[in-house]
């Protein structure tokens, strides 16, 4: 069964809105995040123009993103963690570390993709 509520193009403008919303929460709540979007300023335009033709150019800019990506993944997992309690739990604890170990999983697949690309 389909869920109520807007159909269409203004559902569409309306999930825009929300991820704007995300965004922009990300950008003001995670110093992590600010410093990878401004790694990915300079990253994606010399990955559009170091790679030598449309796949290379994706592999580069697509890790610059997907770190991007994880590291908004992480933050609503801490947000979530963060929203039922401060105090120490074991479970809790773990969702974070996991978070953080899959931004830094991406931070080494970004590594080695640019040194594979670039270099081999």
């Amino acid at each position: 069964m389909a869920k109520p509520g807007q159909t269409g193009i203004v559902r569409i403008i309306s999930a825009l809105g929300y991820s704007w919303k995300g965004l922009r929460a990300c950008w003001h709540s995670e110093a992590a995040f600010r410093q990878e979007a401004a790694l990915a300023l300079v990253m994606i335009p010399l990955g559009l123009y170091l790679g030598h033709g449309g796949t290379q150019k994706a592999l580069l800019v697509g890790v610059c993103l997907l770190v991007m990506i994880v590291e908004i993944l992480n933050s609503a997992v801490e947000a979530v963690v963060d929203r039922i309690g401060h105090e120490h739990n074991e479970l809790s604890g773990m969702a974070k570390d996991l978070g953080s170990a899959a931004v830094f999983l991406s931070l080494v697949l970004l590594g080695l993709t640019w040194l594979l690309v670039l270099f081999f």
